[in-house]
């Protein structure tokens, strides 16, 4: 099939799978090259495979831009307007062409997903819808035929005997292996087994949207309780992952429940299956391999306290036992601080936080009494206890996936003679998408801030009476 400039730009009519993957080929060596020149020779910044992700760092949302962030940002955005077009009018045209839902088209704009949609796009034969009709059966001589049972329980079943090994397969590969707790474990993983679920669950026959989905899910827990059950993660990890892995293992099934509706999946489901089994250790290897830096995070907490601040300062450096606490995080196995230490006075000297877990060794940079107490983080002890079944765990996420650079405590006279106490902390973390990460990661610091600035202020306050 020949296709023209002109045709590139028009969303009508259709395009078979070869013209589409040499286009989309053709047009993804291009940008990612012009964007690479842009940046390096325009901005003097790097730019690599990842950074379509993550494109600027150190930027928590986006009003925080600098403005030479946002000029980057901006050029970039231009720069890609005309690829969009010509992408989503060529997916319109291919998804014509399958005879698949044309809503899909927004699946392009998904990070991560987007690259196993483009893929399973490239795969997808062209189809007349005049030909194209629900199925009832394989064709018997289908080797899938005799695996899987017609009744719905026996089809679910091999569906997850299938989809949960090879999803802890794929946990192993990354985490174990790669060490990577990324895009690929937390969002083409649940999304790739919801599909693969849904997939194999209706190859016999079509089944309905929410059996596809209840597999789908079903898959992804499943998988989560033989994480738990082979010591590999604990319950309260599990817990914060499932908000994100649920959603995206459902969508995936809806995405199955669509596909298996098609004929031409009687054919092409073993090239199907070969591709979603290499999809996530590929996207795992790829950010092993590209290792982006992750961003640093600000948190700042405050409270307001009835005494001077020369008596709060003093409470500051450093401060006695904490009671036990009482927040639920914490009691889940979250490290929660328990006292302050210091070594000698002035910028040099070394405080140290203890928390449940180890110690946070804090050389202080600024000592401006009774104002500001800065310092930079030399050790940190690990960020939580998992909840197990088993008596203690070793996954490698308890090991420099959330990091603090440093802290501050800021002291502000008050008009009644109190003190408004400031705490900040820095600090980084390698999960991603990092902005779901950042939702709980942000709350355990301003949770941890709360916890000392209120002893602090219960200290201050009886000493002040």
């Amino acid at each position: 099939m020949k296709i023209t400039f002109a045709e590139l730009w028009r969303s009508s009519g259709t395009i078979d799978r070869g013209p589409y993957a040499l286009v989309g080929l053709i047009g993804f060596t291009l940008k990612h090259n012009l964007d690479r020149l842009v940046a390096t020779y325009v901005f003097h910044r790097p730019w690599g495979l990842f950074n379509y992700w993550v494109p600027v760092r150190d930027v928590a949302r986006i009003t925080a831009l600098h403005s030479g962030d946002a000029r980057f940002l901006e050029t970039m955005i231009v720069l890609a307007l005309p690829f969009i077009w010509v992408g989503v009018a060529l997916t319109t045209k291919r998804l014509r062409s399958a005879n698949l839902p044309s809503p899909l088209v927004l699946l392009f704009f998904v990070p991560v997903l987007n690259l196993l949609f483009f893929l399973l796009l490239c795969l997808v034969p062209a189809r007349n819808s005049a030909t194209t009709a629900l199925r009832t059966e394989w064709p018997k001589g289908s080797a899938f035929a005799r695996i899987i049972p017609e009744s719905v329980l026996g089809s679910a079943a091999i569906s997850l005997l299938f989809t949960v090994p090879a999803g802890l397969a794929m946990v192993l590969i990354g985490v174990q292996l790669l060490t990577n707790y990324g895009w690929g474990l937390f969002v083409a993983l649940p999304f790739t087994m919801g599909f693969t679920a849904a997939l194999i669950y209706g190859l016999r026959q079509p089944r309905s949207l929410g059996g596809c989905v209840g597999v789908a899910c079903l898959s992804t827990a499943l998988l989560g309780l033989a994480l738990l059950a082979l010591a590999v993660e604990g319950i309260f990890c599990l817990v914060m992952a499932m908000p994100i892995a649920l959603p995206l293992a459902a969508i995936g099934g809806t995405f199955g429940y669509l596909v298996q509706r098609r004929r031409w999946l009687q054919q092409g489901t073993p090239a199907f299956l070969s591709v979603l089994l290499i999809f996530v250790p590929g996207i795992q290897w790829m950010e092993h391999v590209a290792a982006p830096v992750p961003s640093v995070y600000i948190v700042r907490s405050a409270i307001d306290i009835k005494a001077p601040p020369e008596k709060v300062w003093k409470q500051v450096v450093a401060f006695a036992e904490i009671p036990p606490p009482r927040e639920w995080m914490f009691r889940a196995g979250i490290a929660y601080p328990i006292r302050a230490e210091i070594l000698g006075s002035g910028p040099g000297a070394e405080r140290h936080c203890v928390f449940s877990t180890g110690a946070f060794v804090e050389p202080i940079e600024v000592w401006d009494e009774p104002r500001k107490l800065k310092f930079s983080v030399t050790s940190n002890p690990a960020p939580m206890e998992e909840w197990t079944p088993y008596s203690h765990i070793e996954p490698p996420h308890l090991h420099g996936f959330l990091v603090s650079n440093g802290g501050q405590f800021l002291l502000t006279t008050l008009p009644n003679g109190g003190t408004r106490l400031e705490g900040t902390t820095w600090y980084r973390h390698t999960l991603w998408p990092a902005a779901y990460w950042r939702l709980w990661s942000d709350a355990i610091v301003h949770q941890i801030h709360l916890r000392v600035l209120r002893h602090i202020r219960d200290e201050a306050e009886n000493g002040a009476q």
